[in-house]
Formats: C-alpha cells, structure tokens, sequence
C-alpha cells in the first residue's frame, strides 16, 4: 500500500477539500505540509458543510490530523477555526491533532506589514490576503521566527522578539503604518501558550513510526503548483513550495514517503487575485462558469477569474509537481454547453510555445491556442460510474489525458463526497 500526496495542479481552489475528505476514509493519518490560512477547503457533509483554512480535512472523518513544520500557524486563526467547527459537533482536540513542534507562528505584526507593504504597492499589486503567511516565512528563512516550542520559553520569546520588532517596526515605521510594542506581544504569547501547547509534538517521529508500521498516511498541500514560489507565475504566487517534493520537508519525513502524487485540476479553470492567466475568459461564457461553479473563493470571498482547461499548464505541473495522477473536479460544470474549449498552447510574438514561460512579461503576453469539442447535454452531475458519463464527456476527458500526459485516476461530479468516480485508488499506488 503506498501513501498518497495531494496538490492542487493549477491555481488552486480546484476541490482538494472534497477529495482529501474522501481520501481520508482510506487513511488514518492526514497531513497538512505547507502554506498557512490563506487556503481554503470546503467540505459538504450531508446538511453541514465545514470551511477549513488550517485544519487537515481528514478530521472531518474522524481521523488524527497533523499540521506540519512546513505550514505558518496564526494561532487566534487557529483557535477560531478549532472552535468553530467544535460548534458544528466535530470533536478536534489533542488526541485528534498535532502540530509540529518546529513549525512557525504567524504573529500581528506579520498581518500588519502585509497589508503595509501591499498598500504602497498601489497598481503592482500582488493580491495578498494580507493575512501575514509571507512575512512569516520571511522570518524563518530569516533565522527570527518564533516557532511553536518557542511558547514554552519566555526567555526565548523575550530576546526573539527583540529581533523581530528592530527588523518590522522599522519598515513599519517607514512605511507610515503602527509599530508594535514588546511588551503587549509578549503578554499575547503567553496567554496563547497554555491553549496552543497541548496540541504541540515532534511530530516527525509519530510519522515515522507510522510509515515503519505500514499506516497509511495522506499528505495534504495547500494553494497549487502554479502558485509555488519557485514554479508559479512568481511574483503572483504563495510563499511557499507547493509541489509534492515539499511534502517531505514540510512534515519532516523522507522522500519515498511520498508515495502516489494526486494532482487535483477543476474540468475549467479558475484564478483568485492578480497574475497571467491565458485562458481566462471576459464574456458571458466565464461569467456562466462562475455562477454554475458558485466560484468564490473560500478564505476571502473574492470572486474567480474562470477560463478554459489550460492543458499546457496542468503539463507542466504534472512535470514539476511529480503528477502521478489528476483528480478532475467539477465535470458537472460543463453540462449544457454546445462547445468546450481546451487550451493546447500558447503564441509569443508569433511564434507556437508548447509551455507556460516564466518571465513575466511574456507571461501577460501569451496568446491561447484553443481546439474545440463538442458539449454535451445529459447530465453528468451525481455521476459514480464511468458508464453513466455522456459519450461526448468521456471524450473530453480523454482529451485531456492526452494532452495533460498523465490518466485521470478520479472523477469529482458534484460537491458531495460520495458523487465521485474512481478509476484507480491512489493507495494502491
């Protein structure tokens, strides 16, 4: 049996709540690695849908979630999020999550130079939560941030804070925004650490002894790999690494823990904030695909951006998120239309690019090169067999194998968690 990753393969917001949720009932440990609450999933349980931004999504069904070294925490983020789902009658305490005890908080100070720093950006905008996730991994690269062990040590929370507030409230300061005070930030610590601790473990040994005992674990990513700060369409990208390889790091465990990489892509495609985006549509088609598809996105509420299936795009993720296999969310979507377009590649001055560039400029210069398919009328929400897809939709999803170079291993036909269609379970590898 092998372990099963999940990413999302464009940028983001392609339904990875519902398949890691219905993934988790093969699992018994899920594992978030990366990102911070700036992602969203939601989960539709019968007549309760949870919207999760740090919480593993495996905790909806009962099993032992992780939040690793690789996430940023922003504890009152955190505690909201535990309390509110506990209001929905979902049990989560420390017997059912732990959180690395080397993973990075996210602090106010972090929000505040967010938004400072965005606010002077004026039209070159990045389009930020301005939750605080960048600075915080600016700190932990930085060797100042203050990591959750960190609560257990007021003498080290004094002297880190020392480092942080010289580095933040002089550009704060700078940037004509509030500076902090130490001895507020401090006092806000220690009351959160009494109600953080508990949850506190080196959670790398749990793993390993899980993957020794042949426990299968799924590892559960956030954002997408468009959005990888290496990969994406930087500087319009997460902080973080969001391909599979990251998993490893981000929970503390080797590389063949991995196991089988599930890439997650929605039958269109959507975009939340700024950046390139080729085969985005401005007409009454996009604005159909985001009201059938109720496209908004989870943490902030902004409307998406929806386009065509850009096949030259999930290619390259497949390459460099180490794509075993894709998920295709959101089929039912497409039901009604008389044609559907796939992106196939692009033009640059002219001249046929077969792959997503990544400087900048050519970027927003890129011109889509779109093959047409025939629509389907029939159905195919609440589908769970193949053989109950139209002709004309097994076509289109063979069409994007081909293009995509990787099978569909799952079929997601609606929001509900049993409304899915597997071709090959992921934990058999």
């Amino acid at each position: 049996m092998s372990n099963v990753t999940v990413i999302g393969a464009q940028w983001g917001d392609e339904g990875k709540g519902k398949i890691v949720d219905w993934l988790a009932s093969r699992a018994e440990i899920v594992v978030r690695f990366q990102g911070g609450h700036n992602a969203g999933h939601t989960l539709v349980v019968g007549d309760q849908t949870y919207k999760l931004s740090l919480l593993p999504s495996g905790l909806v069904r009962g099993k032992m979630g992780i939040i690793g070294n690789g996430v940023v925490v922003d504890p009152e983020a955190l505690l909201s999020e535990i309390g509110r789902v506990r209001a929905q009658g979902l049990p989560v305490g420390p017997d059912t999550l732990r959180i690395a005890e080397n993973a990075t908080l996210i602090l106010p100070v972090h929000g505040a130079i967010d938004r400072a720093r965005e606010a002077a950006r004026g039209e070159r905008k990045i389009g930020t939560t301005g939750r605080g996730i960048g600075p915080a991994y600016e700190d932990k690269v930085a060797r100042r941030a203050i990591r959750i062990c960190d609560l257990a040590e007021p003498e080290t929370l004094d002297w880190k804070l020392d480092e942080i507030l010289l580095h933040h409230n002089t550009l704060l300061a700078g940037l004509g925004a509030e500076t902090f005070e130490k001895g507020a930030l401090l006092a806000h610590l220690l009351d959160l650490a009494p109600k953080l601790l508990p949850f506190m473990e080196p959670v790398w040994d749990r793993l390993d002894e899980a993957r020794r005992a042949g426990t299968r674990i799924l590892f559960e990513g956030a954002q997408a790999v468009m959005l990888d700060v290496d990969h994406g369409t930087y500087p319009f990208v997460t902080s973080s690494n969001t391909v599979a390889a990251n998993a490893a790091t981000g929970a503390g465990v080797g590389p063949g823990a991995v196991g089988f990489v599930l890439g997650i892509a929605k039958a269109y495609c959507t975009r939340v904030g700024a950046g390139p985006f080729p085969s985005e549509l401005f007409d009454e088609t996009g604005a159909e695909l985001g009201r059938r598809g109720h496209e908004f996105g989870t943490v902030t509420g902004r409307p998406r951006r929806c386009g065509w299936f850009d096949a030259a795009l999930v290619r390259r993720a497949v390459r460099v998120g180490g794509i075993s296999g894709l998920a295709l969310t959101k089929l039912d979507v497409l039901d009604g239309f008389d044609e559907i377009r796939i992106c196939t590649g692009y033009r640059l001055d002219g001249q046929m690019l077969s792959h997503f560039p990544s400087a900048p400029l050519a970027q927003t210069r890129l011109e889509p090169v779109f093959e047409t398919l025939e629509g389907w009328k029939d159905s195919t929400r609440g589908a769970r067999s193949w053989a109950e897809l139209p002709a004309q939709a097994i076509k289109y999803v063979k069409r994007i194998e081909e293009l995509v170079e990787a099978p569909v291993t799952l079929l997601s036909t609606s929001p509900e968690r049993d409304d899915t269609i597997l071709m090959r379970d992921p934990f058999e590898g």
